[in-house]
């Protein structure tokens, strides 16, 4: 009977015992311009013909990679809407519990949000970068004010920026999504991450596109393939100190940000700046991309 007295409390503590599992948190970045169907700039903001129903179609993907992610045993979603305003999400689609980021500033842009408690992250609706001579809307950061961006020496996309502000938390990135071009070069970096091409690219302004619903069950598919194979997944981690080298399309902005303490200016176009983390780059990326001296309130 004294052992009997015992049981309950044994097989309350038997979870502690065994240790309780740790949920698994997805942290997704939606980005626009790599979203199944988009070509030009008609789709992607408020004054495109298009904007109102490929909106529908970035949170379908989005939806569609949490779905597949929960297939796979993902319980907890962040995203961040990651694309011009960052207000295209319809929010109100997602199921309670979803957190999402939205707005700016904010000092890890694409990727504020992430921490060491997500076990992947996703990349959904990506473009390639702006010295990809193939990518459709092929850009880095902004389009019509950076050339290229290096970190540590090396010619890196914006999705290599986002991987690396992930690496520092230890945090893989897991699967990719958009066109052909985009998959590759994350890919280069993250070579166990699963990759949905929801289409080929042709030039700048065109591609041969899937269906929306094609594109979204390739990302369901591939999202559920990533979180059950999150084993073989490897964070991308920049050394620090990061060198940043950023090559602007015109000289006047390489010289007035060559003023601030601790900007060199490289050559007319290009300036370099040496942060402590991939942390502290990104929010020198976030100064020098939004700050405007109209700024309100």
């Amino acid at each position: 009977m004294r052992r009997m007295r015992f049981l309950p409390i044994a097989l309350f503590a038997l979870p502690c015992l065994l240790g309780a599992q740790r949920p698994i948190k997805v942290f997704i970045s939606v980005d626009m311009e790599g979203i199944g169907g988009v070509v030009t700039a008609e789709q992607l903001g408020p004054t495109g013909f298009e904007y109102t129903r490929f909106r529908e179609f970035m949170t379908a993907e989005a939806l569609a990679a949490m779905a597949g992610a929960r297939e796979a045993g993902a319980t907890q979603f962040v995203l961040a809407d990651s694309h011009g305003n960052e207000q295209n999400l319809l929010i109100e689609r997602f199921p309670a519990g979803t957190t999402i980021v939205r707005g700016s500033p904010r000092a890890n842009g694409m990727m504020h949000g992430i921490d060491s408690s997500f076990a992947a992250v996703f990349f959904i609706g990506y473009h390639a970068a702006t010295t990809n001579p193939n990518g459709v809307r092929a850009h880095t950061i902004s389009s019509a004010t950076f050339a290229a961006l290096k970190l540590n020496g090396r010619a890196s996309a914006e999705s290599a920026l986002n991987a690396s502000i992930a690496g520092y938390y230890g945090v893989p990135v897991a699967l990719v999504s958009g066109d052909d071009q985009a998959v590759a070069e994350v890919k280069e970096i993250q070579p166990q991450a699963e990759g949905a091409v929801v289409k080929q690219a042709i030039s700048f302004h065109a591609a041969a596109v899937k269906t929306p619903e094609e594109s979204q069950a390739l990302i369901r598919e591939k999202a559920k393939a990533a979180i059950t194979r999150l084993k073989e997944m490897k964070p991308y981690v920049t050394a620090a100190p990061v060198k940043l080298e950023l090559t602007y399309k015109n000289y006047t902005p390489a010289e007035m940000i060559s003023y601030l303490p601790g900007v060199e200016r490289v050559d007319a176009h290009t300036i370099r700046y040496t942060g402590t983390s991939i942390l502290e780059i990104s929010k020198f990326m976030q100064v020098v991309t939004g700050y405007r001296s109209d700024l309100t309130p």
